[in-house]
């Protein structure tokens, strides 16, 4: 999959080229991609025991997925359908909202260094620092020159977190104008979703082109071979799910966690616990 949905590093990138609505690399119709989804829980659930498991032994290596995407792009919901599967003592989760005013007195990338996952563990973030260089760039809270600074902090930041052992999954959900307007619509008619509803959310809508722009230059610009970007086509949830999934399980085989070695007599153990 990371081939299919890759963005090319340092090329120039425009997000019309990109298909919302597409389902590259899956099983043809939405009942095979559930199917398909549905498989991945256990190859999952394993692979992140191993990995929490090699940490005990000393092993630092774990995972960073980041989401984002405009509002409704299904942030929120792959981390319910796809962090789903896997045992929520070995995940750590953080929704980024605007900063706090501690967090403004403190360099943008403060708040996210805290955030981190540990050895062994599989960090989520729901929106992340890049917040600081889209809507920074669409609202013009900073200058140029210092967003231009932002990119190249950004790009030095995730080569530290490479160099450490951490892996980071960055996932843009892709969805369409069209297709936020119908998801905003469903939350205003069901009461019950009045919640996840703001007014602001119709002034960002105008300013769409903007931030479509900020993505582009933020894929373009900080998507490197140690921290690569992917675009994932959002329009359809069950196929998000699915390649979100299956973009965790590559990189999760790719690192090969093992289950560390027993640290004492096995044979021994058993013997005295039959004793007993």
């Amino acid at each position: 999959m990371r081939p299919l949905l890759r963005a090319s590093a340092g090329e120039r990138l425009d997000l019309g080229a990109f298909d919302p609505g597409a389902t590259p690399g899956c099983p043809a119709g939405k009942a095979a991609g559930l199917a398909a989804t549905a498989a991945l829980a256990e190859p999952l659930a394993s692979l992140q025991e191993r990995l929490y498991a090699a940490s005990t032994a000393g092993d630092r290596r774990r995972l960073l997925l980041v989401l984002q995407g405009m509002d409704t792009s299904g942030k929120g919901g792959t981390v319910k359908h796809v962090i789903g599967f896997l045992n929520p003592a070995g995940c750590r989760v953080r929704s980024f909202k605007a900063p706090t005013q501690e967090e403004h007195e403190h360099p943008f990338l403060w708040r996210i260094r805290k955030a981190l996952p540990v050895a062994g563990e599989i960090g989520i973030f729901d929106r992340s620092h890049y917040e600081d260089v889209l809507v920074a760039r669409v609202r013009e809270l900073v200058s140029r020159s210092q967003l231009n600074r932002r990119y190249a902090q950004i790009n030095r930041f995730e080569q530290s977190l490479a160099d450490d052992g951490v892996t980071l999954v960055k996932v843009f959900l892709h969805i369409s104008y069209e297709e936020q307007r119908e998801r905003l619509l469903k939350r205003l008619d069901n009461p019950e979703k009045h919640w996840k509803f703001s007014p602001g959310d119709i002034e960002d809508r105008l300013l769409w082109p903007e931030y479509q722009h900020a993505y582009e230059l933020a894929l373009q610009r900080c998507s490197t071979d140690a921290a690569p970007w992917y675009v994932v086509p959002a329009n359809r949830k069950w196929y998000r799910n699915w390649a979100v999934a299956t973009l965790l399980l590559e990189h999760l085989e790719e690192l090969d966690p093992r289950y560390p070695a027993a640290a004492f007599d096995v044979e021994e153990c058993r013997r005295r616990l039959l004793e007993t």
